[in-house]
């Protein structure tokens, strides 16, 4: 008797979509990822932190001042949208806010003098998304995807410029080691089809760029360590869909952090972990 054969069709592999935020955000602390992108509702929040209102402030104005005409990109001009962009969240009173204001017009102002901004980027808060493998020629095991504040294109080639306004001014070393700018070069490649090897960090509070340039075996390097984290996201998702317990799959990973987590107020293992910080203790000095 003829034996019967059967084709059992190969399930394509379900690819994860990942950014470097939510990357770095499982990296730090499972739990937290877990109530930022997953728990619905979300759960309560604490308000709005300074340093990050000001960091999304002067953004905001560097973004705008690309909307105007090159020859009206003037020192005063980016003075002046700081000042139409500018938010109170998270200082604490109004003569701190004022001198923030103050300093940051001084910052984006300084860097339009010592920066050349006649030219338009080639993207400005520009979502780029790419499906990509470690391994040369292998299909794609996920799908990296982001929004980089800014891709110049020079000399043929791309670049891909990070603004900062923290407390201590990067280098080099930051940035050649950071996973978001890595994954914005191979993403803003395969999106723009140009290369992209070189990453900048421009620091507004002191003036400073780090930049780094990158060969294909160092983004090799840093889309593994996204794959192997995405492939824990995904094992962790997976589980919890699954009905394991929340807390287990996603677990707190209690350190000086929680102190500033958005999330504190929700969190019993964050509060024990370190007081709370004052809304405005991050603010670059």
């Amino acid at each position: 008797m003829e034996q019967l054969g059967f084709e059992f069709a190969v399930q394509p592999r379900r690819l994860t979509k990942v950014s470097p935020a939510r990357l770095a955000t499982f990296a730090d602390c499972p739990r937290r990822y877990r109530m930022a992108y997953l728990d619905r509702p979300t759960p309560q929040r604490t308000g709005p932190w300074a340093h990050s209102t000001l960091g999304a402030v002067v953004h905001n104005a560097l973004r705008a001042l690309f909307d105007v005409p090159p020859a009206r990109r003037t020192p005063e001009r980016a003075a002046a949208l700081l000042s139409e962009h500018w938010q109170d969240g998270g200082f604490a009173d109004a003569d701190q806010a004022a001198t923030y204001r103050a300093r940051a017009k001084e910052w984006v102002a300084e860097y339009v003098e010592h920066h050349d901004v006649t030219s338009d980027p080639v993207g400005i808060e520009r979502w780029v998304s790419a499906p990509v493998n470690p391994q040369p020629g292998q299909p794609a095991s996920m799908i990296i995807e982001g929004r980089a504040d800014r891709i110049d294109q020079r000399g043929g080639e791309l670049v891909i410029v990070d603004y900062k306004t923290g407390r201590r001014a990067p280098d080099e070393y930051e940035a050649r080691s950071s996973q978001a700018l890595a994954m914005y070069a191979v993403a803003a490649e395969r999106t723009l089809r140009r290369p992209c090897r070189k990453v900048e960090l421009h620091h507004l509070p002191s003036g400073t760029v780090a930049e780094a340039t990158h060969t294909p075996e160092s983004l090799q390097r840093h889309l593994r360590r996204a794959e192997e984290t995405a492939e824990d996201v995904r094992l962790a998702t997976d589980t919890l869909d699954a009905g394991a317990d929340a807390d287990a799959v996603f677990p707190a990973r209690p350190d000086r952090r929680c102190a500033w987590c958005d999330f504190r107020p929700s969190c019993e293992a964050g509060q024990q972990a370190a007081p709370a910080a004052k809304s405005w203790e991050l603010l670059a000095p």
